[in-house]
């Protein structure tokens, strides 16, 4: 709602309050009736102080309650703040036993001599201060290597590492049969000074040609691993502990002692075994009085009863002065109250002194705070000054027979915040005695006048909803067709990673690796690809605005190229690249050109599948600067030599789901032409003629990404 409605239709003024007769309220004359609890004696007070009694208890219930639920409260949050830390800490030690495990596998995967072993192996340890001992074992879990943390004293110096070998045997032959990583079963290892630690080992199989031939084992230090774990905050307020099922502490971190009343447990799966993280908060259950929030409940609750106390003082001495104004008003309070336009009386200084019941409905003021206001509260905040100067023009002494019967529109503000329209009729307020007093004010709400002008952009804001309804279903479809395409490269990646794994005559090792690193890699970025999609649909449903970027246009053709090459190997398609030298560089929203180009391109190398020859079938993909528009368009082509387009076919060729796909959806050109119509550029496509070797040519515009200086 606007702050300040133009003045339209201007209703029919009411009867004009003029020149009111302002008389003062009779006191009742001797002999009169008396008020209501004079007149009706002690014995109807007792029911109001009745009434009073059941107030008082229950307020004291009440308080009771807001109390208990306090105590709770606290004990709650202090329940949540050690679940939270529990939370953090079952995350923070699966993260740190997968950086373990990754930096096991990383130093199989590198190190192949002894030396370059312990090298990394001591880097290993270094990097991670929760690890005490790397080994490196045989297919017979004898050791070969051994590495032992710089950071501490040898883990095994005291007791033989021969004779603790059990549970790490048992876990390396776990691992033997699942051929992945496995965690043993803590163990107390002792140690110098009287002293020990509990230690997790972890055996991981190494493989070589997909055959076993040794293990790495490292031994994870469960102290250290809280200290890792835990912060500097959660070490003041709560400790931390890995505890056997049966409550048993293996391991503790922290300064402080747990006061076991708010404590959390979590349990860590890990492969081949389960840690129990316990979180035990160093807060006891609250107190009443030294709790700050329990403090201030009581004293609001004090200081409530005195309100209580005040409220029935006060309510009696309103009840007493109610009682003898109540016949003096009862017949004008109905001549008021049976209007339906606002009135406001005001005295020569602008302030109120009345106001009936219909305006204050209209505003959402009482007719008490708004004579007490200094301001009236429902002048919206950033008209004051305007209106105070308005008020004060209309209020000077010489404007009171000129601003007679003057009606005039303005903007109220109602308590809720709403804005809405009136017409004020004004006239002088005179007394009995022709002394000017003040103002009379007439008060119409234009409301409803302004509801009906508004129906009409309601309506065109129904349509619109609608319209973006339609564009969200048209994109969820939209969705599910384009990715298909990373999720198939994803598919056909994965399909020849496992034919090179079942090849009876594998390559060498070391180019099967190689070869595996690169499917592991296209399928990785294919993924993101997929990501990518997804976000870059989302944002286009909701409009928001892309995230451009500066590339080459070569670039943009290149990182499609793989898909592309997939598909034409198998459809038997030559392509051909057609770059500008040096190549144009474009500023576009790279996820969405990328599906653009991709769509070009299948759609190219399917239209060749049936009626082109093998030896014919050529994709060409060229970008040019565009001629005679001052170099600030570049231009993509897509040319294949299929059958081209027909002509029943090119008049609906851009229409949403029209296709001659069997399979198709029709999306992927509708799609492709609103992406470049975004990026400001145009799309079409052409016939060629078969002296040209013949086809279709779909091209499409985007702008140039000039230098700084051009563009100033």
């Amino acid at each position: 709602m606007s702050t300040q409605v133009p003045p339209t239709q201007t209703p029919a003024p009411p009867p004009s309050p003029t020149a009111p007769t302002v008389s003062a309220v009779p006191a009742a004359p001797v002999g009169a009736a008396a008020p209501f609890w004079r007149r009706t004696g002690r014995g109807r007070r007792t029911p109001r102080v009745v009434l009073w009694v059941a107030l008082v208890a229950l307020l004291g219930v009440a308080q009771t309650l807001l109390v208990i639920l306090t105590l709770r409260f606290e004990e709650a949050r202090a329940q949540e703040r050690s679940d939270d830390v529990a939370a953090a800490a079952l995350g923070e030690v699966r993260r740190r036993s997968q950086m373990i495990l990754q930096g096991l596998q990383g130093l199989q995967s590198r190190s192949a001599e002894p030396q370059a072993w312990q090298r990394d192996a001591d880097a290993l340890l270094r990097s991670q201060p929760e690890l005490g001992r790397i080994e490196r074992r045989g297919t017979a879990l004898q050791i070969q290597e051994a590495a032992e943390s710089p950071l501490r004293e040898p883990l095994f110096a005291r007791w033989p590492r021969a004779e603790m070998d059990l549970e790490t045997e048992v876990a390396c032959s776990a691992a033997r049969r699942v051929m992945s990583p496995v965690f043993s079963r803590s163990q107390f290892v002792p140690m110098t000074a009287g002293l020990g630690a509990e230690v997790l080992d972890v055996c991981v199989p190494a493989q070589q040609a997909g055959q076993l031939v040794g293990f790495t084992v490292a031994s994870i230090v469960l102290p250290l691993l809280l200290d890792e774990v835990r912060v500097a905050e959660v070490g003041r307020s709560h400790e931390l502990s890995f505890v056997e099922a049966d409550g048993t502490r293996l391991a503790r971190s922290g300064a402080v002692r747990g006061g076991g009343v708010f404590v959390a447990d979590r349990v860590v799966d890990l492969p081949g075994t389960t840690l129990q993280v316990r979180v035990d908060a160093v807060q006891r259950a609250p107190s009443l009085i030294p709790n700050l929030a329990t403090a201030l409940v009581l004293g609001l609750s004090l200081g409530l009863f005195g309100l209580v106390l005040l409220l029935v003082r006060d309510g009696r001495r309103r009840a007493r002065a109610e009682d003898r104004l109540a016949e003096a008003l009862a017949f004008r309070k109905a001549m008021e109250d049976s209007l339906l336009t606002g009135l406001r009386a005001r005295d020569r200084g602008g302030r109120i002194v009345y106001a009936n019941p219909a305006f204050c409905t209209m505003v959402g003021y009482s007719n008490d705070e708004l004579q007490r206001a200094a301001l009236p509260p429902y002048w919206p905040p950033e008209q004051v000054p305007e209106y105070q100067r308005r008020q004060a023009e209309r209020l000077a002494p010489g404007a009171a027979i000129e601003a007679r019967h003057e009606g005039y529109e303005t903007v109220f503000l109602r308590r809720n915040g709403e804005r809405f329209p009136v017409m004020i009729y004004e006239a002088p307020l005179v007394t009995g005695t022709g002394k000017h007093s003040g103002w009379m004010s007439a008060v119409l709400d234009l409301s409803a006048q302004r509801r009906a002008e508004d129906l009409l952009r309601q309506q065109q804001e129904r349509l619109q909803a609608t319209a973006r309804l339609a564009s969200v279903g048209e994109m969820a479809s939209l969705l599910s067709h384009e990715l298909n395409q990373p999720l198939s490269a994803i598919a056909s990646y994965a399909t020849g990673s496992l034919n090179l794994l079942a090849d009876p005559d594998p390559a060498p090792p070391t180019e099967t690796l190689a070869l595996m690193q690169q499917a592991m890699g296209r399928i990785a970025e294919q993924a993101e690809r997929a990501g990518r999609v997804i976000k870059s649909v989302h944002d286009f449903v909701r409009r928001r605005h892309q995230a451009h970027e500066v590339i080459a246009a070569d670039l943009l053709i290149e990182s499609v190229l793989p898909l592309v090459r997939l598909q034409a190997r198998k459809s038997g398609v030559r392509i051909e690249l057609d770059f500008a030298q040096p190549a144009p560089r474009v500023r576009v929203d790279r996820t969405m050109v990328e599906q653009v180009l991709l769509n070009l391109a299948r759609n190219g190398i399917q239209a060749m599948e049936t009626d082109t020859p093998l030896a014919d079938r050529l994709l060409r993909l060229r970008v040019r600067l565009m001629p005679g528009a001052q170099g600030r368009w570049v231009v993509f082509s897509v040319i294949d030599a299929g059958p081209g387009i027909a002509a029943d076919v090119a008049a609906r060729l851009f229409t949403p789901f029209f296709t001659t796909k069997t399979e198709g959806m029709g999306l992927g050109l509708s799609l492709c032409r609103t992406v470049i119509e975004q990026h400001g550029g145009a799309m079409d496509f052409e016939n060629l003629p078969p002296a040209n070797g013949g086809g279709c040519e779909f091209r499409f515009t985007l702008p140039l990404a000039l230098p700084r200086a051009l563009l100033a």
